[in-house]
């Protein structure tokens, strides 16, 4: 629930966001106002949110959190700032909250008052991260942005902090951009977003675009019955392919990732293939064997039982110990990359041979966290 309040009593609540669709706990997609949700209750959450703010002596605008289930609400959190999705209240409201917050710091008031408060339409935000949706996985992918071609037209609204040429890094959060749109009913805005984003072009990285598509034309999603579950355990990204590795990426036997001029029935292509690296070729920086296999998981093998880090990061929990038995599909640790944990499972069944990581250690890609054998018992 959006708040703002000044400093001479004024305090109001701006409408809801809707932020159930999440993986890792991490929203994905907001909207305001949200499905199926009664306006009963619309104004109980709002006359709560307005009387934490009040009995806090709260300043400037923000976001109390609720968890509502059953026809009930429960506070979770208060968060004292703008948050990622506060496009989609501006486009319901009319109002600039960053022009809100900045005169409220400089100690004007609100000047409008609850009863001024009118919300129009229905807006969604989707966020833009740089993430491998392939599979349900949501890999970090920091890289270059190659090409960006952006989405227009009417309620149609693009925050970017990124343009074709800037690198992505490993190291901060993962937001592209962000990608707004509004209409006078849900249905509305949901088709211009389908559109905004199927106009959305990233090349370079791969994004979290896949994903959201798949998200909106969900029917548990266009009915308005989906939870904070929802993305993680019913919808199937096994359809989505993981990117091409970049070129210059070395191969098995001495290859390498390049592309080359081919002739077919007397036409010329230019593709992408693996050829051996000619002799004295200087080594390409920074890249990582090509793997032969990657799992939705977030694991990936060399081959040789050879568990190796799917992108780089830096190793926050180990759950296994050399010498140790293990299934197929169990954690043996945790990478954490650009915000987010990943879990680096096992490919296969065996006995955990080697042992290369301990929490702290900061990997790159491709580097060996384990070697499985099969257990000969």
């Amino acid at each position: 629930m959006q708040v703002a309040a000044d400093r001479h009593g004024g305090v109001v609540w701006l409408g809801e966001r809707d932020c159930s669709i999440q993986r890792r706990h991490q929203k994905l997609i907001e909207e305001t106002p949200a499905p199926g949700f009664p306006q009963h209750l619309r104004e109980e959450m709002g006359a709560a949110a307005v009387a934490l703010a009040r009995a806090t002596g709260y300043e400037s605008v923000g976001t109390v959190e609720f968890l509502y289930a059953e026809e009930r609400f429960y506070f979770l959190e208060m968060n004292t700032r703008l948050q990622v999705e506060h496009p989609v209240t501006e486009l319901v409201t009319g109002l600039d909250l960053v022009e809100v917050q900045l005169r409220v710091a400089a100690g004007e008031p609100l000047g409008f008052a609850q009863e001024d408060v009118r919300c129009h339409g229905h807006a969604v935000e989707c966020r833009i991260n740089a993430e491998d949706p392939a599979g349900g996985a949501f890999l970090p992918s920091p890289g270059r942005i190659a090409r960006l071609r952006v989405a227009g037209g009417p309620g149609v609204r693009l925050d970017a902090g990124y343009e074709a040429g800037d690198e992505v890094s490993p190291y901060f959060d993962n937001l592209v951009a962000k990608l707004s749109v509004w209409g006078s009913d849900r249905d509305q805005a949901l088709r211009r977003m389908r559109r905004a984003l199927s106009e959305t072009l990233v090349e370079g990285i791969a994004t979290t675009i896949p994903a959201i598509e798949t998200v909106l034309s969900a029917p548990a999603f266009v009915e308005g019955t989906h939870s904070t579950r929802f993305l993680e355990e019913q919808v199937d990204l096994s359809h989505l392919a993981p990117p091409p590795p970049p070129l210059g990426t070395p191969g098995e036997g001495g290859t390498v990732l390049r592309e080359v001029d081919t002739e077919v029935d007397g036409r010329r292509y230019r593709v992408r293939a693996l050829v051996p690296e000619p002799a004295g070729s200087p080594p390409v920086v920074g890249a990582a064997a090509v793997p032969r296999r990657r799992a939705a998981t977030g694991a990936a093998t060399a081959g040789g039982g050879r568990v190796v880090a799917p992108m780089q990061g830096t190793i926050v929990q180990v759950h296994v110990a050399a010498g140790e038995p293990v299934a197929a599909g169990a954690v043996l640790c945790v990478l954490e990359a650009m915000k987010m944990e990943n879990p680096v499972t096992a490919p296969a069944g065996g006995i955990v041979v080697e042992l290369r990581v301990a929490p702290g250690d900061a990997l790159g890609t491709g580097d060996l966290i384990a070697v499985i054998e099969p257990d000969g018992s």
